[in-house]
Formats: structure tokens, C-alpha cells, sequence
């Protein structure tokens, strides 16, 4: 089986290192992987999307045009990506930021207040791993063991004071 997943926000949202997570969760879990980053010359501020498929056979391209998972962290995210992802997935997005029009009856929609958690919660930057944390619970991709472990082996050492962090936004994720 073949799950393709696209995450889509701006620079500075983490939507790489959210995807690199998924990326390495796949390795750990001794699957096939593609990472595929796209950004725009500004980086912060600007568009970011990132391309992780994940399946159980060689992978033919590491590009996704149809996903199975859109993970949305912003309103031009969702609006450019929402019409391409397969008949039968599933959008996740940050509904502190984006107004979705639940047009489509085909797929799932999964909104969660991403940011507006984070900030609750005092985990600035966590809205990504909040998001990561509802993927998992509403498609069982990963084990929370696996996704910790994926934390653990995508946060440079000099951040390892925010692993802990990281935990607690995916905890936060998988209980809203």
C-alpha cells in the first residue's frame, strides 16, 4: 500500500521538518520513502510544500499530484490544494487560519485549531506537530511510539530541549 501525503503553508511553519517526521517515522517503520521539498526563494514568509510518500513497494516518483493526505496550514494552501487530493482522503488543516468551504463530499475533512492549541499551550511553533498528531489518530499511519522516535531522530541536537515540546504537541493533536 502506498500512501502519498502533501504538506502545504508558509516558510516558517515547519511544513519540511513536519514532513521530514513523517518521512523518518516511514524509515523507522521499514517502509519505502520519498521526501520532496518545494519552497519559494524566500523561504519564511513565502509558499512551502512538502511531498512524503510512504508505501510498501518501490516508490516511481517522489512527486505528489493526487494526495491521499493534505495537510493545510494556511488559506492559500487549502484553496490551491484541496481540488487535487484523491477521491477518499483526507484534508487536515489548521482551522485557527483557514476558512474551509467543505465543498467536496469524496473526501474527509479533519480541522483542528492548530495554532490557536499551540498557543495555548505555550508551544510556539507546535501548530505542525499538533496537525501531525491529529494525522495519526485519524489514519493510524504511525504508532505514537513511532512518531516519537521520528521526533527524536529530526530534531538537531542543539533543539534537543524541545523534544519534550514536540511530544506534547502531538499528545495535544491526537486528543482533539
Amino acid at each position: 500500500m502506498t500512501t502519498e501525503i502533501l504538506l502545504a503553508g508558509f516558510g516558517g511553519q515547519g511544513v519540511l521538518f513536519a514532513g521530514k517526521i513523517l518521512a523518518y517515522c516511514g524509515l523507522m517503520d521499514s517502509k519505502e520513502l520519498s521526501w520532496l521539498p518545494s519552497y519559494g526563494p524566500e523561504m519564511r514568509g513565502g509558499t512551502a510544500n512538502c511531498s512524503v510518500c510512504i508505501s510498501d513497494q518501490p516508490i516511481g516518483s517522489p512527486l505528489v499530484l493526487t494526495p491521499d493526505i493534505l495537510i493545510a496550514m494556511n488559506q492559500p494552501s487549502f484553496d490551491k490544494f484541496v481540488s487535487e487530493v484523491r477521491p477518499g482522503g483526507k484534508v487536515f488543516y489548521d482551522s485557527t487560519l483557514i476558512e474551509a468551504e467543505q465543498t467536496r463530499t469524496d473526501i474527509s475533512y479533519f480541522p483542528i485549531e492548530s495554532s490557536k492549541l499551540a498557543d495555548d499551550n505555550e508551544l510556539k511553533g507546535g501548530s505542525n506537530i499538533i496537525l501531525l498528531g491529529k494525522v495519526i489518530k485519524e489514519t493510524s499511519l504511525f504508532s505514537l511510539e513511532t512518531m516519537k522516535k521520528g521526533i527524536e531522530k529530526v530534531v538537531p541536537a542543539s533543539k534537543a530541549h524541545l523534544i519534550g515540546n514536540n511530544f506534547k504537541a502531538i499528545e495535544i493533536g491526537m486528543n482533539n
